[in-house]
């Protein structure tokens, strides 16, 4: 079974339905979730094979200053058995 990558990152907020609606158009790039709606905060699983392609458009939106903080993370829904 291939797993996920995990990243999160902060999303300026009024640009929250640009950024969801481009990364929507990528058949199968990420699936994205708020985790925090207050803080702009989302979450991102990313196919190993789509990962590449992934850090092409978020390193895009940094530049644009609508991404900030991008971070790979330990997948949170993985448990220690899965590891």
């Amino acid at each position: 079974m291939q797993l996920c990558s995990y990243y999160q990152a902060l999303v300026k907020r009024s640009d929250t339905w640009f950024l969801t609606s481009v990364l929507r158009s990528f058949e199968h790039l990420t699936f994205d979730r708020t985790l925090n709606s207050e803080q702009g905060l989302f979450e991102f699983f990313v196919p190993e094979n789509a990962e590449p392609y992934f850090l092409h458009v978020m390193d895009y939106f940094q530049k644009q200053h609508i991404v900030t903080g991008l971070q790979k993370l330990p997948n949170r829904l993985l448990t220690d058995a899965q590891v």
